[in-house]
């Protein structure tokens, strides 16, 4: 993708309060897109609507004015765009690159366990399955990633710091494209917006840069832009590990209650420099 008017954007879950990592990305992504003239977009990715709350999508909001980001154009929720990822997985079953997976979670631990271990690729154990057999059992869609990857040929994309990158999506098995009980995922969705909202830089952390072969490959299979991917490591914590909400790790209302400065933390990540006690991760 070449020339035109820069577009970056914000996509938190509200699952929980943010912290200091996704205070990073944001900045980020919002100081890319100002120094480009561009726009900086705010997306709500609240597909799980049994994790997701109110209180959380407010919390996002007070932070982001806290640390001075401005975004343009309204918030987007991922919930109210169910219809435009049903018509993408439609797409894909017409040509029969996904099928139903009628697994439950203990059989496809089970399935991926020794000697492959727990994150093995799931071995797809429901392709071939005929879904006339199972009438109104509950499934989710998975992506036939042998006929997906045939069916896109060789792909590629582009990384600020990796360069240029041969999508390699079959390492991640067939992927979920659709949950039982949310008719779409991350890696659907995402996508499908990305391209709807005319996204041409996806700044993100490193812990999605595998994530990236399985976008490629959707892109590619739908027709959709691809847009430019920057990649940054990931912000550390005094203990060494990455930040991450199932940790607990400090929120930014925590930060923002004991008087810190958003602003000027906000300064600070831009230039690489986090608050005393975390650091960030290097290759």
């Amino acid at each position: 993708m070449e020339g035109g008017a820069v577009v970056t954007r914000f996509a938190p879950s509200p699952t929980g309060p943010l912290h200091l990592g996704h205070a990073y990305s944001a900045v980020r992504a919002h100081a890319f897109a100002r120094a480009g003239g561009g726009a900086f977009l705010l997306r709500i990715e609240d597909i799980d609507g049994t994790r997701s709350r109110a209180e959380h999508v407010a919390g996002i909001l007070d932070d982001l004015r806290w640390l001075g980001l401005e975004w343009d154009g309204p918030m987007v929720f991922q919930s109210a765009r169910s219809g435009a990822y049903a018509a993408a997985l439609d797409v894909l079953r017409r040509r029969r690159l996904v099928y139903p997976c009628f697994c439950t979670r203990a059989e496809i631990t089970e399935a991926v366990g020794a000697p492959h271990g727990p994150t093995a690729a799931y071995p797809g154990t429901c392709r071939g399955v005929d879904p006339a057999s199972r009438p109104g059992e509950a499934h989710a869609w998975r992506i036939d990633m042998a006929a997906a990857t045939a069916s896109a040929g060789p792909i590629d994309w582009w990384d600020e710091r990796a360069g240029s990158v041969r999508a390699e999506p079959g390492s991640q098995g067939d992927v979920v494209l659709a949950r039982k009980d949310v008719a779409t995922s991350y890696h659907l969705a995402v996508t499908v917006d990305d391209a709807a909202q005319g996204v041409t830089d996806v700044v993100r952390g490193m812990d999605l840069f595998a994530a990236t072969h399985i976008h490629r490959l959707l892109q590619a299979l739908l027709g959709l832009p691809t847009p430019r991917y920057r990649h940054h490591q990931l912000l550390i914590g005094a203990d060494g590990e990455r930040l991450a909400k199932r940790r607990g790790s400090q929120s930014l209302a925590s930060l923002r209650a004991d008087g810190t400065d958003g602003r000027k933390l906000a300064a600070g990540l831009i230039e690489d420099i986090p608050p005393a006690g975390f650091s960030i991760g290097r290759d």
